[in-house]
């Protein structure tokens, strides 16, 4: 006998961001970089960012269920166009950085956030 698996789609209902600081396209590239590698960026509509997440306490937890997520803190510039891959001439590696680029413009949760992100600049 075969059963079906019930499938729901919860969409977040909620972000809610702690802060938003624009910064320089350089510093944004450097602070993806890690001993352990490079740490891929997003970008959506005109503008490339980095987001950190709150830890995943119980509370949190129970509040992500919920639909509400937050983002301690964002960093962004502005990019015009899509670029799979960007690169930085760093100084400390004496080395030009590649750092990947993911295309996030399909996520309505990134969508609406640069929405609401340029109303605020």
């Amino acid at each position: 006998m075969i059963t079906m698996t019930s499938i729901t789609f919860a969409p977040i209902k909620e972000l809610i961001v702690h802060e938003a600081v624009k910064v320089e396209r350089d510093d944004l590239f450097r602070e993806r970089i890690t001993p352990a590698g490079n740490m891929p960026l997003c970008w959506c509509n005109g503008l490339i960012f980095s987001f950190t997440s709150m830890p995943l306490t119980k509370e949190i937890v129970k509040q992500y269920l919920e639909g509400k997520i937050h983002w301690m803190e964002v960093h962004y510039c502005e990019m015009k166009n899509y670029e799979p891959i960007v690169q930085l001439n760093d100084e400390q590696y004496n080395a030009t950085m590649k750092i990947r680029v993911i295309d996030t413009s399909k996520s309505g949760l990134h969508a609406e956030f640069v929405k609401w992100l340029k109303t605020k600049k």
